[in-house]
């Protein structure tokens, strides 16, 4: 708290911030997303959705728009679930008692934790990657950070250590020093007022702590979208079930199992479907990676009529709607360059029939 005070520089527009909503909506932003990222998100979110209400009262498609790039839209989905459950639960009001709070969809331990002590000052520690990386190397703690045992272990030392008179404060500063001074990778030992009883710095462990267990294997899987063209527009529909990007769009898309059969697509795709006028191109692969998964896309453009495509369930955009509609960042990859290309074909045609 001395070096929060004194020397602490870190700049954030949520830091110092009361308002519980404005705090929620940082906070969800950071689960999965460095400070750097999330202040230009932070700042459009609320320039949109500046109170709890509008948030509520926002279409879903509205929310994801406002994401895009951020990934994991499992966030945005709660928070305008949780935003409309406080509407009809809490008369609009956000919660200020710590179990209610928790008991919001899509709030942890450590979001709770945060919102009660920065909103209300009640006396909760935060526990996040910058806390852990500080108390393991301080008190010297090799149990992984990961573990059923090394959440209870690092959660109740953390409680421990708040200063419950000033729990703000304390989680501010906690949080600040593991993510300005004892960093990940080359912390800055010399210069922090914790050294002289730092465990990590004076056994030279700082690069051992903390211990994460081993990383799950990545998922590698192969999407094969077509972008169907006519009458000046685009196929596109809404992806359901519990399967990533649930609820945002995509063009028409078959998952192909095989990564040989993928990385062969193109050259098959050219021989049997553009030398045969069936297709006008096959994009290049893009790729996505997350946090357990990589997915690698690529996309055939083909010129279509309503009546090839009447039994299917698409929504028929022009290019311009698109902009619209909230796309995961693979297809937004893709289509950089592709849109291009089809807006050619749109000022050299009127797409009646297609495009010949």
């Amino acid at each position: 708290m001395q070096w929060h005070k004194c020397h602490n520089k870190r700049s954030l527009p949520w830091k110092e911030e009361k308002d519980p909503y404005r705090i929620w909506v940082s906070e969800i932003i950071l689960q999965q997303t460095r400070a750097e990222q999330g202040i230009l998100y932070y700042n459009r979110f609320l320039s949109k959705f500046s109170t709890l209400q509008k948030l509520a009262k926002a279409p879903l498609k509205d929310v994801y728009l406002l994401w895009e790039g951020l990934g994991y839209y499992n966030r945005a989905r709660n928070m305008h679930e949780t935003a409309k459950a406080i509407m009809q639960a809490h008369q609009g009001i956000f919660p200020s008692d710590y179990e209610t709070i928790l008991s919001l969809k899509g709030v942890g331990p450590y979001t709770a934790a945060a919102i009660s002590s920065f909103a209300f000052q009640l006396p909760y520690a935060v526990v996040d990657g910058n806390v852990y990386r500080v108390l393991s190397r301080f008190f010297g703690i090799n149990t992984y950070t990961d573990s059923s045992e090394g959440k209870k272990i690092f959660s109740s030392l953390a409680q421990q250590c708040l200063d419950k008179s000033q729990p703000h404060i304390y989680n501010q500063a906690i949080m600040d020093l593991g993510a300005t001074v004892c960093k990940p990778d080359q912390p800055l030992c010399k210069t922090c007022l914790l050294k002289p009883k730092c465990f990590a710095f004076k056994n030279k462990k700082t690069e051992n702590l903390p211990v994460k267990s081993k990383k799950k294997t990545v998922k590698k899987r192969y999407f094969l979208f077509s972008i169907y063209l006519t009458d000046g527009k685009v196929a596109i529909e809404k992806r359901s079930g519990d399967d990533i990007w649930r609820n945002l769009f995509q063009f028409p898309m078959t998952e192909i199992k095989d990564a040989e059969l993928f990385e062969n697509l193109s050259t098959i795709i050219h021989n049997k479907l553009i030398n045969k006028r069936k297709a006008l191109q096959v994009t290049a692969t893009s790729k996505q990676q997350l946090t357990h998964q990589v997915v690698y896309g690529k996309a055939i453009v083909y010129k279509a009529t309503a009546s090839d495509l009447k039994n299917k369930n698409y929504e028929w955009v022009t290019i311009e709607e698109i902009k619209n509609y909230p796309f995961p960042r693979l297809l937004h990859l893709l289509m950089k360059e592709e849109l291009k290309t089809i807006l050619k074909y749109k000022q050299r045609t009127s797409y009646n029939n297609g495009l010949d």
